[in-house]
């Protein structure tokens, strides 16, 4: 659809009057535009156009204090409540490493920002969101009750763009890390050799940067000596037990322009059809297993001994969610974890059918 075809801003606002109680990303789906031109239709009447400054933007949260966090893309939404503390600028990577709201970012995909106000009868709420050139959600910062308004709305003046025009360009999506690679050169060797010198975890995307593979490629590849496929129920599976047993994990949902990371135990989860829910005090997580084609268990060397993730992949070969049992830097894996990540039900053979 180009850009004469996309329905006017008066059209979507009256599609939106039209259809209260859907979501603001399923809406944008069926009138076929990306969800920041909905946001962006409203400009002037409830939402403010913001200059993606992320360093800004984290520097100035905390004043807001406690916040919701909510980071998601197409299959799973994280959200978690807490405040924007030690913050860790930089243009290629930005940091939010709190006790409770714990972000990896990277501003140059951030591309359009929006300060929203909406009214519900008596109820106002605010949220600053924020999108990618081709206007996918990125991420999301929803006030609460024990969030510093004034800070807010000195936050999002300092903010404020010259721009208020309510269309964005539409643009198509820049590549993905996660994408399928066609075509590679590497080998099978190749990829053991590489898995086999890691030392630390981060060295996997680098490792992937070099021999030109997505992830889900070079998981593929390396064998059952670091990666084995799971029934797609062991998601599931892994939540109910880690529940059970109160068991810190760490839980990751991310997008090209935003991860964002749980860390600690998990005690009520709901499933509800294909969606598997966890409602705790200050972390939410709503996961569509419906869109779950593969499910890995990963084990990666590191100094401190192999670690072992929980990967869960989509039609599209991109990663969902990822999970690992929690640790610091410097400690060896938890018992607990490992073992339930070797113990979860395989799929025979090499590979996923």
């Amino acid at each position: 659809m180009d850009q004469r075809e996309r329905p006017s801003p008066q059209e979507i606002r009256r599609a939106q009057q039209d259809n209260p109680k859907i979501r603001e990303h399923d809406l944008a789906a069926r009138l076929g535009i990306s969800e920041a031109e909905l946001v962006a239709a409203h400009c002037g009447l409830g939402a403010i156009r913001v200059e993606p400054r992320v360093n800004d933007l984290l520097t100035g949260l905390e004043a807001v204090g406690e916040v919701v966090a909510h980071t998601r893309n197409e299959s799973a939404v994280h959200e978690k409540i807490g405040v924007y503390d030690k913050v860790v600028t930089g243009n290629k990577h930005a940091l939010v490493l709190g006790d409770e709201i714990d972000l990896r970012i990277f501003p140059k995909v951030w591309a359009h920002g929006f300060a929203v106000e909406k009214r519900d009868g008596k109820d106002i709420s605010h949220s600053l969101q924020f999108f990618d050139a081709a206007g996918k959600a990125m991420h999301k910062v929803q006030l609460g009750p024990a969030s510093n308004l004034d800070a807010y709305q000195k936050l999002v003046a300092e903010l404020e763009s010259s721009n208020q025009e309510p269309i964005v360009v539409f643009k198509a999506s820049g590549a993905n890390d996660d994408a399928e690679v066609p075509g590679q050169a590497a080998t099978v060797e190749d990829v053991r050799e590489c898995w086999s010198q890691l030392t630390d975890v981060h060295q996997f995307f680098d490792m992937l940067k070099r021999l030109k593979l997505s992830r889900r490629e070079a998981v593929r590849m390396v064998g059952e000596v670091y990666a084995w496929a799971l029934e797609k129920d062991a998601i599931g599976a892994m939540f109910q037990q880690a529940a059970e047993d109160e068991m810190p994990i760490m839980c990751f949902v991310g997008n090209r322009g935003c991860i964002q990371i749980h860390s600690g135990p998990i005690k009520w989860v709901k499933t509800i059809g294909p969606w598997i829910n966890v409602l705790d005090k200050t972390f939410h997580l709503h996961l569509g297993t419906h869109h779950i084609i593969e499910v890995w268990a990963v084990r990666k060397p590191t100094k401190d001994g192999h670690v072992t993730s929980l990967e869960a992949y989509g039609a599209d070969g991109k990663m969902i969610i990822q999970f690992f049992g929690k640790r610091r830097e410097g400690e060896g894996e938890r018992e607990d974890w490992r073992f339930l990540a070797e113990t979860l039900p395989r799929i025979p053979g090499p590979t996923a059918a």
